[in-house]
């Protein structure tokens, strides 16, 4: 049975900086220590040999946990370690064509930057959610178009696929995204930066408790 009903409360996405597998491993346990249900793997500066041994490892430790592991780009990456889905960009291939190659059970999540229209679309082309953003201004990509919270509003009256928001999300304006109509909070540096990746992934996680900025 297909689980993008996971794709709720605490999403992570592992540093892009490209890192040995032990050390990764360990500040993807700590954040699903905290809390989170959801972890992608992006690394765009290994080889293909590398992100696969890495890609199979977190896979293991995910599916230990009953966490979901989510690739970002690469489809084939995905179907490799039996990764529960694939993230995809503008730039990357169709989700009709990640759907062919993953199979209807695979997870499909397509970022829609600050677009409702190419939501819509994607709800409509297959995928299990949606990404939105940057809300905020983020050190990770701090050139990245910037989502608002009524565009929020308007896609979770108009979806009914899960809602990630995404791009310089903290603690103290992550209530409002989710009351604004949410369903996971995607953060890199606001975890994986952090001394205590732990305790930072239980701030976020208890945001879902009581969302109400």
């Amino acid at each position: 049975m297909k689980q993008a009903n996971n794709i709720q409360g605490l999403y992570v996405i592992t540093d892009n900086r490209p890192q040995s597998t032990a050390p990764l491993l360990g500040q993807v346990e700590q954040a699903i220590s905290g809390g989170a249900r959801v972890i992608q793997y992006r690394d765009k500066g290994l080889d293909h040999e590398q992100r696969q041994q890495q890609a199979q490892a977190l896979r293991e430790l995910c599916h230990q946990h009953g966490a979901t592991l989510i690739i970002n780009d690469d489809p084939q990456l995905a179907l490799q370690v039996g990764a529960d889905g694939v993230h995809l960009g503008q730039d990357d291939v169709s989700i009709t064509s990640a759907r062919k190659l993953l199979g209807k059970q695979a997870i499909i999540g397509i970022s829609c930057y600050n677009q409702l229209d190419n939501a819509i679309q994607a709800e409509q082309a297959g995928a299990d959610y949606v990404a939105f953003g940057s809300f905020y201004p983020s050190p990770t990509k701090p050139e990245a178009k910037i989502a608002t919270l009524p565009l929020l509003q308007q896609a979770r009256q108009q979806l009914s696929i899960p809602i990630v928001a995404i791009g310089g999300i903290t603690a103290d304006n992550g209530a409002r995204l989710i009351s604004a109509g949410a369903t996971a909070l995607a953060i890199i540096s606001g975890i994986f930066a952090q001394t205590d990746i732990t305790t930072a992934a239980r701030t976020y996680t208890r945001l879902f408790d009581d969302p109400e900025p």
